[in-house]
């Protein structure tokens, strides 16, 4: 934990929020969540096998390593928002109509840093990590819950069910894995930070 705060902490530096985001349009919202469509955006990831903690503090000094310019051209780049990671289970891919629960037994933890946006796949500079992959996000509906408070496991499964409860009850078909997305540097007051649920969902063109 103490790793993972020190890292998050040289990456946001003294800014509260980042510098970017990934482009968005809100399609539809209520109470409990919103509906966004996506724009493609460029991602750095790396999958990890671990327990919720001490996964994302490996996958954080991989992807941080990348950014600071351990790559091709030595090249350092900016922190965005957010930081995602998602439990991928090797046992099933599905539809989900409840939640997944984070666990490491049977499956891997992925967690990606978000490009900036001035940067292609052809002008990012390659990963001197092999474990890092570089790809793009294709265009998608996010059926996204966002909540304050702690990054810990229990605080981020709470707001997953009742994400997914929500869907299931609207008859809203969930068609990719929740992905816990963090916004903010970790010395902002857990009171104020802005943590979301977020996953992908079949939703009329």
């Amino acid at each position: 934990k103490k790793t993972l705060f020190l890292v998050l902490s040289i990456l946001f530096g003294g800014s509260v929020n980042a510098i970017e985001e990934p482009d968005y349009k809100i399609i539809d919202k209520n109470l409990n969540f919103e509906i966004r469509h996506y724009e493609e955006y460029l991602v750095a990831e790396v999958s990890l096998f671990g327990d919720f903690n001490s996964s994302g503090s490996q996958a954080f000094k991989i992807l941080a390593g990348y950014i600071f310019g351990d790559n091709s051209t030595v090249k350092k780049m900016k922190m965005t928002a957010p930081v995602e990671s998602q439990f991928e289970s090797t046992s099933e891919k599905m539809a989900m109509t409840a939640p997944v629960l984070s666990t490491s037994e049977d499956g891997k933890y992925i967690y990606r840093f978000v490009m900036e946006k001035k940067y292609s796949m052809d002008t990012l500079p390659a990963p001197n990590d092999t474990r890092i992959k570089l790809h793009k996000i294709k265009p998608r509906f996010m059926a996204v819950k966002s909540y304050s408070g702690s990054w810990n496991e229990k605080n981020y499964n709470n707001n997953k069910k009742e994400l997914m409860k929500s869907l299931n009850y609207q008859g809203i078909q969930v068609i990719g894995v929740p992905i816990f997305a963090r916004y903010n540097a970790p010395f902002v007051p857990w009171f104020l930070r802005r943590n979301e649920v977020m996953v992908e969902i079949d939703w009329p063109q």
